[in-house]
């Protein structure tokens, strides 16, 4: 229960910072837990084989500007600074050859490294775009992800039996998933219709959270898959008693990017 509430305050403290404290705060904040979940990206795999820290460190400053790229941005027509691309792609596969050495640094390695950058670089700069543009677009997701994780935990107290998928992930059970999803989506499509103009149909709204809302249960899902593949129990301890912070943030991470696909038709 303590990890729970550890979990619950997090997100909520996500709310406060999204609405009240200001853009500068949200961005601050975003850049630097971009960073800190590039660690764990990079860690959980490399635990027992560091990468170099040069190439390690300098990886933190490239997610850092993805993060802060074009905040500007119409997010119906989302650009991307190639420059930044073409950086992490050099910056990753050049030491391949400096450092030449398969134990310390490979190719495996340097592909990871790309992959990881590029991911949470891409997502938790969608995050400060959505507070950029329209901070109820923040909100909105954390609602999803609060409720669906408040009910899948109440869910399963009561009437949790069923094992949803045992080789991943044998705590998350079928019932919970469901009356995550489906308050999930009740709350958030509520809070939508009431704060966010739209011309989208109530029943199109609905769809929409519904979707995401499943977004999020695969986000849990997915992230639990790699630290399975890795035989990690959580990422990190940077929150005590509950994990890093991907273990938190994993189905605000996929929630956002599947609301990067709906943005055209809001």
């Amino acid at each position: 229960m303590k990890n729970n509430i550890i979990t619950i305050l997090f997100l909520i403290t996500m709310f406060v910072c999204s609405i009240f404290l200001g853009k500068l705060v949200f961005n601050i904040l975003i850049t630097f837990f971009a960073i800190l979940s590039l660690r764990e990206m990079l860690h959980i795999r490399n635990k027992e084989k560091p990468i170099p820290i040069e190439i390690e460190l300098l990886s933190y400053v490239i997610v850092m500007f993805f993060v802060m790229n074009n905040y500007d941005n119409n997010l119906e027509y989302y650009l991307f600074d190639y420059k930044l691309l073409a950086v992490l792609v050099l910056t990753s596969l050049i030491p391949l050859v400096i450092v030449n050495n398969k134990k310390r640094y490979n190719i495996l390695d340097a592909l990871f490294l790309m992959g990881s950058t590029l991911f949470i670089g891409i997502t938790f700069n969608l995050l400060a775009q959505f507070r950029m543009n329209n901070s109820n677009y923040v909100v909105y997701i954390f609602i999803i992800t609060l409720v669906s994780f408040v009910f899948e935990l109440t869910t399963n107290y009561y009437i949790g039996k069923t094992i949803f998928v045992p080789t991943i992930n044998p705590k998350k059970l079928l019932e919970g998933v469901f009356g995550g999803v489906i308050m999930g989506t009740i709350l958030s499509s509520m809070f939508f219709i009431s704060t966010i103009n739209t011309d989208l149909p109530i029943y199109g709204i609905v769809i929409i959270s519904f979707i995401l809302s499943v977004f999020g249960q695969f986000g849990d899902l997915v992230f639990s898959f790699i630290k399975k593949e890795f035989n990690k129990s959580s990422f990190s301890n940077y929150n005590v008693g509950n994990g890093g912070i991907l273990d938190i943030m994993d189905s605000v991470i996929f929630i956002t990017l599947g609301f990067i696909l709906f943005i055209t038709i809001i």
